[in-house]
């Protein structure tokens, strides 16, 4: 997969995708990308009117459906729209934003971030012929793995630590999903991802002094581009060489920058007990039960 680029991505001509979070940054290039290549993409975002704007940039290929993965209701009620897909992109996140809760009452960067995509696949899974793609984070190596505390309530709030507690649990998620997968022989593949260092709209939402810095970072464009930190996404979604189970990111130093390879992980992804006890406490939060069968 070395310098795999846009220019690499197979015509994807009557393939559906579904992608969270699709009204800017990550997910709007994926979109973009995708529609470029001839795939149809529903732009599943909480913020319609940016979502629209996006959609209208991009053309007939694009339509616009309200998610807010903050509220289960709100899943639950865009999943009953869906009719299939071949992919699953669940891109939408936040990120180092102060202390605050969901409509469900989970910590707003876990609640978001992974417990909403869990319900979400959970519930599209049936309805997905192809491949889940998760993102991850560089991040989720600062997150203190207490599977049996994703919501913040035996523990001080650190932002930091919620956002990469957030991102370990998608890197588990998606692992976890591509074995449960192959062990009922099922064709469908679950990949993950992560964008390096990307200059996008998630950065500088923190409400502290550190918001200054990347905002400077992203003017003087100290991260790649959008378009760039998601190609580790979209090799995930569109090549035949994405395997099940396998994390992608950028080639670069520090796999900050880059074309896509495989991205390395820390040594507790491979936990399967942690994994089991994230899986089942993913289930009582969210009240979704979810077997996965062939």
């Amino acid at each position: 997969m070395a310098g795999w680029e846009t220019r690499d991505i197979p015509a994807q001509d009557g393939r559906r995708f579904i992608i969270t979070g699709a009204n800017s940054g990550l997910g709007a290039a994926t979109a973009t990308a995708v529609a470029a290549a001839g795939g149809e993409v529903t732009l599943a975002c909480r913020n319609v009117a940016k979502a629209q704007s996006v959609a209208d940039r991009i053309g007939a290929p694009a339509k616009v459906a309200e998610l807010d993965l903050s509220d289960l209701a709100s899943v639950r009620a865009f999943a009953d729209t869906v009719d299939g897909a071949d992919v699953l992109i669940n891109n939408a996140g936040v990120m180092g934003i102060p202390h605050g809760r969901t409509v469900d009452g989970f910590e707003m960067q876990m609640g978001t971030n992974h417990l909403g995509h869990f319900a979400l696949t959970a519930l599209l899974l049936p309805k997905i012929s192809e491949r889940i793609v998760s993102l991850s984070s560089i991040a989720h190596r600062m997150a203190q793995p207490y599977a049996d505390d994703l919501n913040w309530e035996k523990r001080t709030y650190n932002r930091r630590i919620a956002y990469g507690d957030s991102k370990f649990a998608n890197l588990l998620f998606g692992l976890e999903l591509a074995s449960r997968l192959e062990a009922v022989g099922s064709s469908t593949r679950s990949s993950i991802a992560h964008p390096g260092y990307s200059s996008t709209p998630l950065m500088g939402r923190s409400e502290t002094w550190f918001d200054h810095v990347m905002r400077l970072g992203n003017v003087l464009h100290v991260g790649q581009s959008p378009e760039r930190g998601a190609l580790p996404v979209l090799f995930a979604a569109t090549s035949p060489d994405a395997r099940n189970g396998v994390y992608y990111g950028p080639r670069g130093l520090g796999e900050f920058l880059g074309t896509p390879d495989e991205a390395s992980m820390r040594k507790a992804a491979g936990d399967q007990a942690l994994r089991d006890r994230l899986w089942a406490e993913s289930e009582r939060l969210t009240g979704i039960d979810f077997p996965v069968s062939e």
